[in-house]
């Protein structure tokens, strides 16, 4: 026979959520996504420099979620230059020019700090 006993109640864990459910966990989310545009600025092919200097960040915010956006304005004839750059593109004369990928090295540390920050939220007291 195998018998089980319980003591105790659900206390501490009703605290931690309504402690986690009151705090903002997103704060200094505006920051992050600064320092994401200067990294993503830093690490961008340079010819002219305007798709260095087209990086941008955007925070939408709900109830339930955060999303930080980065996006590049800098367009040729209705062409991301920044896309371009990253993935390689065709040429009027039939070659390719291979891309380069410097968004992803650039933005993970990114990504680690905002998750360290929001972890921190999370588990401090």
């Amino acid at each position: 026979m195998i018998r089980a006993e319980i003591k105790g109640d659900f206390s501490n864990t009703k605290k931690f959520l309504t402690r986690l459910l009151s705090r903002d966990k997103y704060a200094g989310i505006e920051t992050i996504a600064k320092e994401g545009v200067k990294a993503l600025e830093a690490a961008t092919p340079v010819d002219t420099g305007l798709t260095a200097a087209s990086w941008i960040y955007e925070i939408e915010q709900s109830k339930n979620k955060t999303v930080v956006y980065f996006s590049n304005l800098n367009e040729n004839n209705g062409v991301n230059i920044a896309v371009i750059l990253q993935y390689g593109h065709g040429t009027r004369n039939g070659g390719f020019v291979q891309g380069r990928d410097y968004i992803n090295p650039a933005i993970k540390p990114i990504f680690d700090k905002m998750e360290e920050n929001m972890w921190k939220v999370v588990v401090s007291k």
